[in-house]
């Protein structure tokens, strides 16, 4: 599984650290093991057979949020997230994969029941026959069920005509958790079920990433793939403009959303046309901005480590003046919110806004009757 990175392992295990400040993992936990370096070089000597396959040197492959702050600030692009998928895989085949990550795999058949439950009772019955599908995204179906609705509301209201909504599960947890015979097939199902489809809407920008590199290098093909808050930026003039002014919002750029598809202005744009006023921003804002501890399993691996950066990125919020939190991730979402920050997703605001019109134009159709 870690052939196919020699050049990126070789050249991290020869690095000076370079990359070493910019891991969240790493600071939170002052541990030189944790930083990109360490974890490559961990990952190095698996490779060459030069370490032991048991549980001590298999943990430190879980200390990875993906967030790809490493891989913006090395000379060689070196995608650590990705290479620490494979080490994942080579110590999850051993059998030496942390408990958390064994369990991922071991409740996955509950996964996905609890997945279609929910989606049945609020969508009804899957239109197997419909040109257009919606993957909501297990972390907003299983952990915020609010925005999950708001996802479907919103959806509903841009796309229009008939939109399947999958009772699926892109199988990522299945990769994070090392067990990749388990994400293949997860991976093949959902890819079937999808043959019929012209075009696929993707809330969580986590499926989609899974869907648009990892999909391709199984041979699998998807069709046209769209992110839900794309869609709704090029549809403002289906929103009430300043529908929500005089609400104070900060931005929270999802590590997935602003680094693999750099999509940083979109969600700026409805929330702008949303408020009337360009939403408070972080110091490490966009393509260079900072982890909030929710990623590749690291909340179930390394709970410590997850909330210590979950709390760093509330305190700047807090200490910046506050404010509604805003997120466009399921797991950012969940991760503030169980830190104890008031916080919302993106869609919900919308769904929020379509609300207000629809109880305005009743208000006015009413009086307008009344007169």
């Amino acid at each position: 599984m870690l052939a196919a990175y020699e050049h990126a392992l070789q050249t991290c295990v020869y690095c000076p650290k370079l990359c070493r400040a910019c891991c969240p993992v790493s600071n939170a936990a002052a541990s030189e093991t944790l930083t990109p370096w360490g974890k490559m070089s961990l990952a190095y000597f698996v490779h060459r057979g030069n370490v032991a396959l048991d549980p001590a040197h298999a943990l430190p492959a879980w200390g990875c949020t993906s967030c790809g702050a490493c891989r913006e600030r090395c000379e060689h692009h070196n995608d650590v997230a990705r290479v620490l998928l494979a080490a994942r895989g080579v110590f999850a085949s051993a059998g030496a994969a942390p408990p958390a990550a064994r369990g991922v795999s071991e409740r996955w058949p509950l996964h996905l029941g609890r997945i279609r439950d929910r989606l049945e009772d609020w969508a009804g019955a899957e239109d197997v026959a419909a040109p257009t599908a919606l993957l909501v995204g297990c972390s907003y179906v299983r952990h915020a069920t609010d925005a999950a609705r708001s996802v479907l509301e919103v959806a509903s209201h841009f796309l229009g005509g008939r939109i399947r909504v999958l009772r699926a599960c892109c199988g990522l947890p299945l990769r994070l958790a090392g067990d990749e015979r388990g994400f293949v097939a997860a991976a093949q199902g959902l890819a079937a079920a999808l043959r019929s489809v012209r075009r696929l809407v993707v809330a969580d920008p986590g499926c989609a990433r899974t869907l648009s590199e990892d999909y391709p290098r199984l041979g699998l093909r998807l069709p046209r793939l769209e992110l839900l808050v794309d869609v709704m930026a090029r549809g403002l003039e289906r929103l009430p403009e300043r529908s929500l002014a005089g609400l104070q919002v900060r931005y929270h750029d999802g590590c997935h959303l602003a680094r693999s598809f750099g999509c940083v202005a979109a969600p700026r744009a409805v929330l702008s046309h949303l408020t009337g006023q360009e939403p408070a921003r972080f110091v490490r804002s966009g393509a260079q901005t900072e982890c909030c501890g929710a990623g590749d399993l690291l909340p179930l691996t390394y709970p410590e480590w997850s909330r210590a950066i979950a709390d760093a990125r509330i305190a700047e919020h807090r200490s910046a003046g506050g404010g509604l939190l805003v997120a466009s991730c399921g797991a950012s979402l969940h991760r503030f919110r169980t830190r104890g920050q008031d916080a919302v997703d993106l869609t919900s605001l919308v769904a929020r806004a379509l609300e207000r019109r629809v109880t305005t134009r009743a208000e006015s159709d009413g009086c307008t009757s009344k007169t």
